[in-house]
């Protein structure tokens, strides 16, 4: 039989996800939760649960998580379009929660997600939770790491604050004092933080990886991947969602290898 070749992302659809809201410091967002097993929250990338988050999700109850998807914009379910990314990207960048160009700051969006992470971590068995952010949100995976129940922060092409300029490319997305914090537990063996970028990728600078790894040294790993011109793996230059848009499984690509790592390094430090 000859192999099936997919040219597509894996997707997803919200079918069998438990659907609930829960509030925390000031904010109430619905949350969508599936799986057995240690907990990880995968905080959405622009514009919001799409299928193709959503087969991320899968993928990790598949892998023995338990997943709470949190939903703090978008339409959960809803395929990505360019206007609907437009819309979200828009309304995000002048809301006081997510504080899209601000340098060395804390974000109060930050505080809920850490919330769920602690919620899901005193259910779930483990030596905590891990956190997966993406895009827009990638950095917020490193901002929950404050939290104690944080175990392993997973950020994939972190694009806050928006690097414009060399200031914000170097800024790694959270405030002095929030970056202390997560240093020190990462001095003292309780968190590790996990990067993904395509080499190309302006929306997420190489920079801020640099940042990032000056102060947690070996707890932070860096995966790049290749997307100059001719790569082996035919990404565009403007490759951007590591562990949605660009997965390919047959044959698997560099982007589902990453994935790959991206669930043993959660096993790694939370089960």
């Amino acid at each position: 039989m000859t192999p099936v070749t997919t040219s597509s992302a894996p997707v997803g659809t919200l079918d069998g996800w438990v659907r609930a809201p829960f509030s925390a410091a000031g904010l109430t967002y619905d949350c969508f939760e599936k799986g057995a097993g240690p907990g990880v929250v995968l905080i959405p990338e622009i514009p919001g649960i799409t299928p193709e988050v959503l087969g991320l999700a899968e993928h990790l109850v598949a892998a023995g998580f338990t997943v709470v998807v949190p939903s703090p914009f978008g339409q959960p379910g809803k395929p990505k379009t360019l206007g609907y990314m437009t819309r979200i990207v828009l309304r995000l960048c002048v809301t006081a929660e997510f504080r899209a160009f601000a340098t060395n700051s804390s974000r109060p969006v930050t505080d809920y997600f850490r919330a769920v992470a602690s919620d899901l971590a005193a259910r779930t068995p483990g030596r905590g939770v891990g956190v997966i952010g993406q895009c827009f949100t990638g950095g917020f995976a490193l901002a929950a790491a404050i939290d104690d129940s944080v175990a392993a922060s997973v950020l994939s092409q972190p694009a806050v604050p928006f690097p414009v300029g060399q200031a914000r490319q170097l800024d790694a997305g959270v405030s002095p004092a929030e970056f202390d914090r997560i240093a020190a537990r990462a001095d003292a063996g309780e968190v590790c933080a996990l990067g993904l970028r395509f080499s190309e990728d302006t929306a997420a600078p190489r920079a801020r990886f640099d940042t990032i790894k000056a102060r947690l040294g070996d707890a932070f790993e860096i995966i790049q991947l290749d997307s100059s011109p001719g790569n082996p793996d035919g990404y565009a230059a403007t490759a951007h969602s590591v562990l949605t848009g660009e997965v390919r499984e047959n044959p698997a690509n560099s982007a589902a290898v990453a994935r790959d790592r991206v669930v043993a390094f959660l096993r790694e430090r939370i089960s």
